[in-house]
């Protein structure tokens, strides 16, 4: 009976198998279909955050990029800075160099002129030294020339007062005048002290006198 009832209902699954199999398999295609269209449209959102993200990190990586092109001329600039710098020290240090050198010759040179100066201070003191010598010397010359005619001067008075004394027959204590004196000398002129001192005949047995300290004759 069992068996029966299983052929029948096979012979009436058959022929509604000719319809509902298609039904049952645009079913189960439109669900397979709607789950694909979800799982793409999952892809799709997923690749669309992934370009986001992507797109985000190109900015960020843009942004990077930019910074670092931004340091890079930064330190390529602080690099010309310091290469400027090196040669501008290097240049002010041969400039020092070079006037060290020239202050070490100016002073060598200053040292040499002073050195000059005062052997030429040297040499002018011993030549004013031995100039004030030859004018004392000279001095001393033309004073004791001046006082050797002086006293030659007077034993030329002295000896015209004698003679006047024996022509006129004087004593020793008689004193001339100076007409008579004058007398006896050359062309009748009375002498003088080449010195500018004067004279005073005195009496016949003393000695003429001269004013000049240093002009008399030997006693």
């Amino acid at each position: 009976m069992f068996s029966m009832k299983s052929r029948n209902l096979r012979t009436w699954l058959r022929p509604a198998a000719v319809w509902v199999l298609p039904i049952l398999l645009a079913a189960g295609c439109g669900k397979q279909t709607a789950e694909l269209a979800a799982q793409k449209e999952k892809e799709i959102e997923s690749l669309r955050a992934e370009l986001e993200k992507a797109k985000a990190g190109n900015a960020a990586a843009e942004t990077e990029l930019a910074r670092l092109r931004k340091d890079n001329q930064e330190l390529l600039s602080l690099r010309n800075k310091v290469r400027q710098l090196g040669e501008d020290k290097k240049q002010l240090s041969q400039q020092a160099q070079s006037a060290q050198a020239q202050v070490e010759q100016a002073q060598a040179q200053t040292q040499a002129a002073q050195s000059q100066v005062q052997q030429a201070v040297q040499a002018l003191t011993a030549q004013q030294q031995a100039a004030a010598a030859a004018r004392a010397a000279a001095r001393q010359t033309s004073a004791e020339a001046l006082a050797n005619a002086c006293i030659n001067s007077l034993r030329i008075l002295d000896g015209a007062k004698q003679q006047w004394a024996l022509e006129k027959r004087k004593t020793a204590a008689d004193v001339p005048a100076v007409a008579d004196v004058a007398a006896y000398l050359k062309d009748g002129a009375m002498l003088v002290c080449p010195a500018g001192g004067a004279y005073t005949l005195g009496a016949v047995g003393a000695n003429p006198v001269c004013t000049v300290q240093g002009h008399a004759l030997p006693q």
